[in-house]
């Protein structure tokens, strides 16, 4: 793989970062057009990885104080006051592997220290994701809650990392 550079995502990365994501689904939820719109309008924090291939890899935030159709992110506006939700992340496959992922966490962390008191987020239990939830433990986060919807047959850990 090609040298690899993570910045601030700009305008002109949107319709490559919309179709990273939905080709990733049920990983994230797909998006369309305007929903995707609003979101990266919104962004505390939006960052993109990529090589000389394009983009492999982006992160997207949203702060606390939003009308956001997310259950999971109304789940923690119900709990805390402040926070910056990690709304998605995705590594495209040729990617992964590789470090990009810890890269992207790594300068989301950085960025967000000082500005927000917590990072939160979920990952699935229903069905499960070992992989994801082992990640997020070695990153600091720590399980807050759980979420449990369509009667039970899916759930989702909450969880979140206090910032200095």
């Amino acid at each position: 793989m090609s040298a690899v550079r993570i910045r601030a995502a700009s305008a002109a990365d949107h319709a490559a970062a919309l179709a990273l994501n939905n080709a990733h689904t049920p990983h994230v939820n797909a998006l369309t057009d305007a929903e995707f719109a609003w979101i990266a309008a919104r962004c505390g924090h939006f960052t993109v990885a990529e090589d000389a291939e394009g983009l492999i890899g982006l992160v997207m935030c949203l702060p606390s104080g939003l009308d956001y159709w997310s259950e999971n992110y109304a789940w923690f506006t119900a709990r805390y006051p402040e926070f910056l939700y990690l709304d998605r992340v995705v590594v495209g496959p040729r990617a992964r592997r590789t470090g990009i992922g810890r890269a992207l966490y790594d300068q989301l962390h950085a960025s967000a220290v000082g500005r927000w008191p917590r990072i939160t987020l979920e990952v699935n239990l229903r069905p499960p994701n070992p992989v994801s939830i082992a990640f997020h433990e070695a990153m600091g986060y720590h399980g807050v809650g759980v979420r449990e919807y369509e009667g039970g047959a899916k759930a989702v850990q909450m969880f979140a990392r206090e910032l200095p």
